[in-house]
Formats: C-alpha cells, sequence, structure tokens
C-alpha cells in the first residue's frame, strides 16, 4: 500500500484501516507489522503500543475512540463560527458607509440593494447569466412557510439554472430537515444538486459562479450586499467549503445521527448553548427554530436530566459529559 492511499483527513478512516481495526477489535491486538501500512489508525489513536510487548498495538474501545474523534470535530465547527462572527465584524463598518463602493474591472465592487424585491431580482440576474455554480447558506426563515409565491418563484429559477447543466450546494440548520417546505423543494429539483445541514449557521450568503455574492446589509434582509470584490468572494467561498465540509447530508442522501444516552442530537446543541447563558428566544434563533419548540425541547431535555430548575439544568448538564458525546452530524 503506497502513502497515496492515505492521503485522508486526520479523522478519517480508509477501508483497509477499517479492517485492521476491526480485527485488532476481534482479536485484542495485531502486529506492528500488520500495521505498517495503515499509519492512520496510530495517528489518530485507535491502535497504541501494549505495556508488556512494544510491537503489539491493541485497540482502543470504539466508544472511547469515537467521542475523543467527535470532540476534535466539534471543536473544528466552534472555530468556524467564531469565524463567521468576525466576518460580521469586518462588514459591519462597510454597511455604515453604504455609497463607498470601490470600483472593480469597471463593475461596483459593492452594491446596496435597497429591498427584498430588488434583492431577488438581481439573484436571478446573476443566476441567468451563470453556467457553474450556486452556493447557498439558507439560515432559517418562518416566512417561506406563509409565501408559497416566493417558493415557487424560487424553484423555478433553481430548476432552469440546473437544466443548464449547473450544479448547487446549500447549507440549513439541522431543524429545516423537519420543513415540509424543504422536503417538497428537494422532491422536486432534479439536476445535480445537494444539501447539507449544521446546528448553526452563518448569516445567508449565495454565491453564483464563484464571482458574485449576496449578503443581507440590516438585520431585517430588508437590505442586502452585492459583492464583486474578488478577495471578499474568495473569502465567502473558504467559509462555505469549510462549513460544508464539516455538514451532515441531508439531500440527495441524508445521514442520520443516532440518540445517546436518551439525548437527541438537537437536545445537545440546545444544552451547548444553555450553559453559555443564552435565553430561550436566542436558542430558538440560533437553531432555527420558534420560541415555543426550543422550550419543548428544554423541558424534554431536563426531564431525562432530572432537574427542577433552569440553574439546576445547567449544572447537570456539565455534570452529565453529554457535550463531551456531541456527535458533528445530526438529523
Amino acid at each position: 500500500m503506497t502513502d497515496e492511499t492515505h492521503r485522508h483527513g486526520d479523522e478519517e478512516l480508509c477501508e483497509a484501516g477499517l479492517d485492521l481495526y476491526a480485527r485488532a477489535l476481534r482479536k485484542g491486538h495485531v502486529t506492528g507489522a500488520a500495521a505498517a501500512t495503515t499509519p492512520c489508525l496510530i495517528d489518530i489513536g485507535l491502535l497504541h503500543p501494549a505495556v508488556d510487548d512494544l510491537n503489539r498495538l491493541e485497540p482502543v474501545a470504539p466508544t472511547v475512540a469515537l467521542q475523543r474523534l467527535l470532540r476534535v470535530s466539534e471543536d473544528r465547527i466552534a472555530n468556524e463560527r467564531r469565524r463567521g462572527q468576525r466576518l460580521a465584524d469586518v462588514f459591519e463598518p462597510l454597511m455604515r458607509i453604504g455609497t463607498h463602493a470601490v470600483a472593480s474591472e469597471g463593475a461596483a465592487a459593492l452594491r446596496i440593494l435597497s429591498s427584498k424585491e430588488r434583492t431577488s431580482q438581481a439573484i436571478a440576474e446573476a443566476m441567468a447569466e451563470a453556467r457553474d455554480e450556486l452556493l447557498a447558506i439558507q439560515p432559517y426563515d418562518p416566512h417561506l412557510t406563509r409565501r408559497p409565491d416566493i417558493h415557487e418563484a424560487a424553484m423555478e429559477r433553481d430548476q432552469a439554472f440546473l437544466d443548464r447543466g449547473a450544479r448547487i450546494r446549500a447549507l440549513y440548520q439541522h431543524t429545516v430537515r423537519h420543513a415540509p417546505y424543504a422536503r417538497a423543494r428537494y422532491e422536486q429539483l432534479t439536476g445535480d444538486v445537494e444539501a447539507r445541514t449544521l446546528d448553526e449557521i452563518t448569516e445567508r450568503l449565495i454565491i453564483v459562479d464563484r464571482t458574485v455574492a449576496f449578503i443581507p446589509a440590516s438585520a431585517d434582509r430588508t437590505l442586502a450586499l452585492e459583492v464583486r470584490h474578488p478577495a471578499l468572494v474568495a473569502y465567502f467561498i473558504n467559509t462555505f467549503d469549510r462549513l460544508w465540509h464539516l455538514a451532515t447530508p441531508m439531500h440527495p442522501q441524508a445521514v442520520r445521527q443516532p440518540t445517546l444516552n436518551g439525548i437527541t442530537p438537537r437536545q445537545r446543541a440546545i444544552a451547548a448553548l444553555l450553559i453559555e447563558g443564552h435565553t430561550d428566544n436566542v436558542i430558538a434563533e440560533r437553531l432555527g427554530m420558534n420560541v415555543r419548540t426550543a422550550r419543548v425541547h428544554i423541558a424534554k431535555l431536563a426531564a431525562t436530566l432530572g432537574s427542577e430548575s433552569r440553574a439546576q439544568l445547567g449544572y447537570l448538564i456539565g455534570q452529565s459529559g453529554i457535550l463531551d458525546q456531541k456527535p458533528d452530524r445530526a438529523d
């Protein structure tokens, strides 16, 4: 087996590595020579030398190994969230400046779009000229469930884009997996389209053909900023690609993460925000659900942990270790 075989991520396992790890679990050990062709097992700590014989490698228990790898993945997600916040901080003064757009190759590098209708029109115009790719980060928007006209127009626009041989990649919060409009959308679209989800995502971002991006320019999203500056668009693409790598597939093939120790993935996400001291409203907004749903999940979490008060719930979350087991992918 060559080094080429092992050019994969630090927390990934190749087929040969999985086979050898399974053999070590069945037999209790493998030889050092057997592991020479699968260095990934030692690199990520799935095998370690025996105390009494350094040439014999013993496997780490799968439950222990999984928790280690999940903690690493969770740290990566936290870093991406901080990166997104830094990006928002960078753009805050630009929003106030507004009119001082910089010219780039004969077109405005930054342009304020003064209404939702104008924003939708600008996105449609960009997609009509595009031929390659649409990247989108779409936070939960309750208005989509009440505006079928918006949904239908977006479907027609996106299907026409796919029909030209382009592809669509979209990121959502995990809660969108259960939204009827999301299920209907991906049941109807045909072509090269994929969707993935995370507990939390950045504000709305649309990138067309890696040349133009659209982001909100006001808290209520009535204003948007059209960005054509190559450095900024490249930054957005890099942010999207990192989040995409960490996200859980939703379409065309969904990946489901099982409940651990009676705590669902969504409850673990809520628990992480609870111990940071966030209110129910903030938790609901960040996870893409309404406040009533968030409170139902908090009540179920409290019942599972045996908590009788908000203060006690935070303590029990810390004592339970459920956040140490939090998977990087959830349904």
